[in-house]
């Protein structure tokens, strides 16, 4: 440590001796009655300077011990700045460990879909090639064409997620239009297994973006597509309360396990009946609540094995979570 440097950082404890010797000096000049002698006034002097001297040697071990032992801690700090410094300091480098976990779990995320995805986008893939050799089945080549864009649908929203306000657009939105587009869209796979489709969705009309919506509702037809049976029933309906609006799907397929439910939201999450299936990502339904919640919404699940799954999509009568987001950007220059 250098020394000059030191002086510079001591120079309130040099100004604090020299004032209080110049108060002395002070004192003893201007009292008539006080005998003015140069011997004691050259003790006095040498007593402060040694003092000061011994004390500024004191501070400058003290310091050099503090800043050796910088990395430990059970160090004391040397004064209350940098006490407040070192708590600063800590609360930093928690923060900074926070954010580096959450990034290095997003990669995780992304690393675990990425994979996860070429798995299940192979398996199409590969009954297209085995078709190649074979006589081509045109409802069978367009099932697995229709299997390619959901998987790749389902890339596309992911990688949107931490971008979504840049890419929406809040708008009012039809649910009877747009569930009957979402059921035409898998109008084919209704037929294939003979699913019969009930559909009670009143002219309602909610604040959301359009696209991501269908995609929403997209999701939640294709997971009930997924595990109903052939002969099977999905139905979908519109309800109104007090609070809010509400768009129902229900069907009577295999169920969620009880231990299985609470978690059915979270990302690549398949339960049992997606290992039994061997047809689940586990990124389906993760999309539609994420992007929902985005959007102001949120999906709740009700499901009894072997009866029934019934998804909602709550929406609140007005609500755009990101409008405020947007007026910022517009107001910043």
């Amino acid at each position: 440590m250098n020394v000059w440097r030191f002086l510079q950082y001591e120079r309130p404890y040099l100004l604090l001796y020299t004032v209080a010797f110049l108060l002395t000096i002070a004192v003893f000049a201007t009292d008539p009655l006080l005998p003015w002698r140069w011997p004691t006034f050259f003790y006095v002097l040498a007593l402060v300077v040694l003092w000061l001297a011994a004390f500024l040697l004191h501070r400058y071990i003290r310091t050099l011990q503090a800043i050796r032992s910088l990395r430990e801690e059970d160090s004391e700090p040397l004064s209350l700045e940098a006490e407040a410094y070192r708590d600063a300091l800590e609360q930093q480098e928690r923060e900074h460990i926070r954010a580096l976990n959450e990034v290095q779990a997003k990669q995780r995320e992304h690393y675990d879909f990425i994979v996860s995805w070429f798995h299940e986008v192979k398996i199409p893939i590969a009954v297209l090639r085995l078709m190649q050799q074979t006589e081509v089945d045109p409802k069978s080549l367009e099932e697995e064409l229709s299997r390619i864009e959901h998987y790749v649908d389902q890339a596309l929203y992911y990688a949107k997620l931490d971008s979504f306000h840049q890419d929406y657009e809040i708008v009012n939105v039809d649910l009877a239009l747009l569930a009957k587009d979402v059921v035409k869209a898998h109008s084919k796979t209704f037929i294939s297994k003979k699913i019969r489709m009930q559909l009670d969705v009143q002219s309602m009309t909610v604040q959301s973006d359009a696209k991501w919506l269908h995609f929403i509702l997209n999701q939640l037809v294709t997971n009930s597509l997924k595990y109903t049976d052939d002969h099977g029933e999905i139905s979908i309906s519109t309800r109104i309360t007090q609070q809010e609006r509400q768009l129902v799907l229900r069907d009577n397929g295999i169920g969620v396990e009880p231990k299985d439910l609470p978690r059915i939201f979270n990302r690549g999450f398949t339960g049992s009946n997606g290992r039994t299936h061997m047809k689940s990502t586990g990124m389906g339904l993760y999309l539609a609540q994420e992007l929902s919640k985005k959007l102001g919404h949120y999906i709740t699940c009700e499901s009894e094995v072997g009866r029934y799954t019934e998804f909602v999509v709550h929406f609140p009568r007005i609500h755009d979570p990101y409008l405020h987001t947007l007026q910022r950007n517009d107001q910043t220059p």
